[in-house]
């Protein structure tokens, strides 16, 4: 398992990436498998731990390019990529001319948008190699890459608390951007008169900017409680005690871990009808889904009527470790035999089923990846 070197896995605070990457490592291991994470070396998920870097980076202030550490991640990846059956990569688009190349087969979950940074040169370059997307909203443009899997995020959501009674304002949970629509969110707050409880990271320099210029006077006024980056324990309690979580960032969530926790939580969410929160919300049964701030108002008028223990249900059966692990099981099975395939295929006595004279003949260490039965 090849995760970025900013965060330790899992995270402490607030982080997508890192927390799927344990949720998945801690099923895989309950089922036998012997993992080893290449990451940082303050993460405390249990598995084997290669340390790229020896400190999460940001954890030890770091705020530069990180490329450099994710090429190292790889360098120490392509180095033992013989020691294992599959490669599972978290490192988005710089991991793909590993993925191409590694003698080993490597399966790459991509956890952001496609649509930027250079990401559509890099798909056209790749098409070949395997990839995974976590939801349908975020492979949608590009249909002809080599797509094993739309797979949704699983989090171990049954320990979420939760509560039967709506709760008297709104929370946000996530990071201080534009994209992530703070200005809405604060301006549904003036007008439905609810306090917005906000917590949410504030590390880059955009991200302190838009702190002091869009929440610092809302904090003023009274709309707003700033709570800050807040630990599971936390966050969880706010997510419970909430109305309603907020989401009204137009920007496409490629999944959108928020939703799914306030939906564990029994809490209803209003979020813009954008990405892949238009797969695990259904308007009117989890939330609601908007597409301006007048919809919004209506929503948080209805929001108290959703049966928030059908909300709760519905989220820890959709959105578990398990189910998300059978269906990883299922391309790490489909990966190897295809890698099998390749090999005989490519040795010169594949054509009669016989092997060449004095050719050795496949190593049998390996023996085949047991796959749940779910997710067969």
């Amino acid at each position: 398992m090849l995760a970025p070197p900013m965060l330790p896995v899992p995270p402490p605070t607030y982080a997508g990436t890192e927390r799927v990457i344990a949720a998945l490592i801690d099923e895989l291991a309950r089922r036998g498998h012997a993992v080893t994470l290449f990451g940082p070396g303050d993460s405390t998920v249990d598995c084997e731990i290669v340390a790229t870097p020896p400190r999460s980076l940001w954890s030890a202030g770091y705020h530069g390019e990180v490329s450099s550490f994710i090429n190292i991640t790889l360098a120490r990846a392509w180095e033992r990529a013989a020691e294992f059956d599959v490669i599972h990569s978290h490192l988005e688009a710089l991991g793909f001319l590993f993925a191409r190349y590694s003698p080993r087969p490597v399966v790459t979950t991509l956890h952001g948008r496609l649509d930027t940074t250079g990401i559509p040169s890099l798909l056209e370059e790749f098409r070949d190699i395997p990839l995974v997307a976590i939801s349908d909203s975020q492979g949608r443009w590009w249909p002809d890459q080599n797509w094993t899997s739309t797979i949704h995020h699983g989090l171990p959501l049954q320990q979420m608390p939760f509560s039967t009674e709506p709760g008297d304002y709104l929370a946000f949970v996530g990071r201080v951007t534009p994209e992530k629509g703070i200005p809405d969110s604060i301006e549904l707050a003036r007008r439905t008169g609810l306090r917005l409880r906000i917590a949410a990271k504030v590390y880059d320099a955009h991200e302190k900017e838009h702190y002091a210029s869009i929440v610092e006077p809302a904090i003023a006024e009274g709309v707003v409680d700033f709570l800050g980056e807040l630990g599971e324990p936390e966050r969880d309690a706010l997510y419970a005690g909430a109305l309603a979580t907020v989401m009204l960032g137009a920007w496409p969530e490629p999944f959108g871990l928020v939703a799914i926790e306030s939906m564990a939580a029994g809490t209803p969410v209003i979020a813009r009808r954008a990405g892949a929160l238009t797969e695990t919300i259904e308007h009117g049964v989890d939330g609601f889904l908007v597409d301006d701030l007048s919809e919004a108002e209506l929503a948080a008028r209805r929001v108290a009527d959703l049966p928030r223990d059908v909300i709760r249900r519905r989220a820890v059966e959709r959105f578990s470790p398990s189910r998300m692990t059978d269906e990883y099981e299922a391309v790490y099975a489909r990966l190897l035999a295809e890698d099998a395939q390749r090999h005989m295929s490519a040795r010169p006595d594949a054509r009669d089923g016989h092997l060449a004279e004095g050719e050795p003949a496949e190593p049998a260490e390996r023996p085949p990846l047991e796959v749940s039965p779910t997710a067969r």
